[in-house]
């Protein structure tokens, strides 16, 4: 069974340009794990205009930060995981969560629609 990804643009905001929030299965991830004042990955660097962001998955795979709790990943850690593509699935693995926080389990996506919802989420920001 796979896992479901949805991502939305954040407005920007007083103190923070434009995010993304991450949904997995209907559950948003980022908050879970940053708690609140948190945020997530920026916009601009996790859908830049070429297409290539840290999100898309690769066969090699790549540490990605997704966010970092209010007093900053600096002081209390990252949410990070590992992004991986093995065929037609994109596997989620290896979280590291700010300190005291709870690790999200390993999530598997179809790989079809894991690239169709970045390339939705791109196409949302970019226009």
């Amino acid at each position: 069974m796979f896992n479901r990804l949805e991502i939305s643009v954040l407005p920007p905001g007083p103190r923070w340009a434009a995010q993304l929030s991450l949904r997995i299965d209907g559950a948003e991830v980022v908050a879970a794990a940053t708690g609140e004042g948190g945020r997530g990955p920026l916009a601009e660097q996790a859908l830049p205009a070429d297409g290539q962001g840290p999100l898309w998955a690769t066969e090699g795979g790549r540490r990605v930060v997704l966010g970092e709790p209010e007093c900053t990943g600096g002081c209390c850690g990252y949410l990070s995981v590992f992004v991986q593509r093995h065929g037609r699935i994109v596997r989620w693995s290896d979280w590291q969560v700010p300190a005291d926080e709870a690790r999200p389990p390993a999530c598997q996506f179809d790989a079809e629609q894991y690239d169709a919802e970045l390339t939705r989420a791109l196409t949302t920001y970019a226009s």
